[in-house]
């Protein structure tokens, strides 16, 4: 069903009365060719069927999808691969695909080609000529830039070749607009104007039906399998020509060996009858360089394929990680015409550093196609990752009691964090705005509830995290000088987690005042000012000073040592402000006496939370008698 008009794709249906493509045999091919790139308005391209009885059918099949021949948009370089093996008449067909034409010897030494030539290139031969050497380090080349652009014409042989360069020349008809996903590995998104079949799917729908029957303008197939296969349930994308003859020596599938199939043979979907304008195998080693592939090209996905009616084949030249993102991101190219390998590849860039798809069929002229996408990063927002090292920490590391109160939201939330943090949610379910935004909401809560647990016990196991991780660390050698708040020089220094769950800890040292501040990397720093006497009875005024990590709200409190509670009322318990981040901004405290106070040395500790993390500074003072 059409998601947008709710209404079923259209099905394949008799070509016109003018025929799209001519059938000729291999003696008349070059003077059809000429004839035909004479011509001021193209007419039937012709195409070389001669004992190719799956390739007439094809030509059959391809007149439901296209109703016009034209002139292609022409790249800027094109080169023939092995020319005088090609039957006469391929080059001169291909000849129009590209602006300058190159000699083959020119890609043996692949750096000095790319430093003189620029452009887009068109590669053109027999599947045999597509080996590591040179197809490997022109596709490199292709790697997070758009200067080279690489696309290929290929065939299991001449007659394919042929049929392949033929088909450049067709105008998809204005009908054909149905564009499908079948993908057993993945449950994405529906997007609107996209038939999408998943697992649930395969198992209570006839694919194979769905497959064969609709005039798809572009269509992707999801699985699991080998050069010969893509598993979808049950049912099996299958790359067996039975029109062609097997290679002797090499290896096959179990087919070969007159042994059944290991999938429902009922169920298999030849991808030759596919009648789609585009074909995506995004399966790993959809299309291997012909030295590397696995069976013999009589089982071959991708020759297969390039003999069916599809003018664009897009296949895995080995393994990549697609998942949801590569759905996603090929199911939007799709409904804005976006080319499908530029999509594909720019959204795996950030998971391993090749480009994992090749282009066999002339891209679109690119004053018609979108802008290609930029390469995609694996880059989750550092809050994200700076919260999951906490929480990672504050689970894993014992600093907690197993029933302490903020396991449970701590666990959800850690949950959460390890979702955004991976390619399918981060590049594809939530944009990185929504997943700060969730963020946000969550450690904003959870600050709370860290800030008043400790307000109401200052000796929450929370609150011992310098001493715990600090013995699980050893002392980074870099120390700072800095000022401590009653004016004097002390040392800054960090110790570094030996383990990954244990936390850098950094601390400040006075020989007056002792280890005045706490605080983990990327914390709020605090300093905490307040005259050095207060008299019984008396009201000590405190100014912490708070730079805080990032902008955003900060929470802080503080409390005076157990001995000292009855006697005193700090006022406010705790705050909140919302911090510029990055600059000292000062927090008022109050500090009332009873007149009973023991007059004494004492101290107070202010502490702050966001992220949370929780820093402290302690500032010591007197009480002295009252004055009379």
């Amino acid at each position: 069903m059409n998601a947008v008009t709710g209404q079923r794709p259209d099905r394949p249906h008799p070509g016109p009365d003018s025929p799209l493509f001519r059938p000729v045999t291999y003696g008349q091919l070059p003077g059809a060719v000429k004839e035909f790139l004479a011509t001021d308005e193209p007419t039937a391209v012709p195409v070389p069927v001669e004992g190719r009885p799956d390739l007439a059918q094809s030509v059959e099949l391809a007149s439901r999808l296209y109703t016009g021949v034209q002139r292609p948009h022409p790249l800027d370089l094109g080169v023939v691969l092995g020319a005088e093996q090609l039957p006469e008449g391929v080059a001169a067909l291909a000849r129009p695909l590209a602006r300058a034409w190159v000699a083959e010897e020119e890609l043996a030494d692949t750096a000095a080609f790319h430093a003189h030539r620029r452009g887009t290139l068109l590669v053109v031969g027999g599947y045999d000529r597509l080996n590591l050497d040179p197809v490997r380090a022109l596709l490199l080349a292709t790697y997070r830039t758009r200067e080279h652009g690489l696309t290929l014409l290929s065939g299991r042989d001449g007659a394919s070749l042929a049929w392949n360069v033929a088909k450049q020349y067709a105008r998809p008809a204005a009908g054909v607009d149905a564009v499908g996903l079948f993908t057993d590995t993945d449950r994405p998104p529906h997007l609107p104007g996209i038939e999408v079949f998943d697992d649930r799917d395969f198992e209570r729908a006839d694919i194979q039906a769905e497959i064969l029957g609709t005039r798809w303008r572009r269509v992707a197939f999801q699985g699991h399998g080998k050069d010969d296969s893509v598993n979808l349930g049950e049912f099996t994308i299958c790359g067996l020509n039975h029109e062609v003859a097997a290679r002797p020596g090499l290896l096959g599938p179990r087919c070969a060996y007159g042994l059944p199939c290991y999938k429902p043979e009922d169920k298999l979907v030849p991808l030759n009858r596919v009648a789609a304008v585009e074909l995506v195998l995004s399966a790993c080693n959809s299309g291997p360089l012909a030295d590397l592939a696995l069976y013999d090209p009589k089982y071959q996905l991708l020759l297969n394929a390039l003999d069916g009616p599809a003018r664009t084949v897009v296949s895995a030249v080995s393994v990549h990680d697609s998942d949801r993102p590569e759905n996603v991101a090929w199911m939007r190219a799709a409904l804005t015409g976006a080319d499908s390998v530029d999509t594909l590849n720019a959204s795996l860039a950030g998971s391993h550093p090749y480009p994992a798809f090749m282009r066999f069929g002339l891209p679109q002229a690119p004053q018609d196609a979108p802008a290609a996408p930029e390469p995609a990063e694996h880059r989750p927002d550092p809050l994200v990752l700076t919260v999951g090292r906490r929480l990672t920490a504050l689970l894993t590391s014992e600093l907690l009691p197993h029933n302490h109160p903020l396991r449970p939201r701590l666990t959800k939330l850690a949950r959460k964090v390890d979702l955004w943090v991976s390619r399918p949610t981060h590049l594809a379910d939530q944009s990185p705005a929504e997943i700060r935004s969730s963020l946000t909401a969550d450690l904003q809560s959870l600050d709370h509830v860290i800030t008043e647990q400790v307000a109401a016990n200052p000796e929450n196991e929370i609150m011992n995290y310098p001493a715990h991780f600090g013995d699980r660390s050893s002392l980074d050698p870099q120390v700072c000088e800095v000022t401590c708040h009653c004016g004097r020089p002390a040392q800054e220094f960090t110790r570094r987690g030996l383990l990954p769950h244990i936390l850098d800890t950094t601390c400040a040292v006075c020989m007056r005042c002792g280890d005045v501040t706490f605080r983990l990397p990327e914390a709020p720093a605090l300093l905490a000012h307040a005259a050095d006497e207060v008299e019984q009875g008396g009201v000590l005024e405190v100014r912490a000073s708070l730079t805080a990590a990032r902008p955003g709200p900060v929470r802080l409190g503080l409390f005076v040592p157990t001995y000292l509670r009855e006697d005193t009322t700090v006022e406010p318990a705790t705050t909140r402000v919302r911090a510029a981040g990055r600059q000292p901004e000062d927090v008022a405290f109050r500090v009332r006496f009873a007149p009973t106070t023991a007059p004494q040395a004492y101290y107070f500790t202010v502490f702050a939370v966001q992220d949370l993390a929780v820093s402290t500074a302690r500032r010591h003072f007197g009480v002295v008698p009252r004055r009379v």
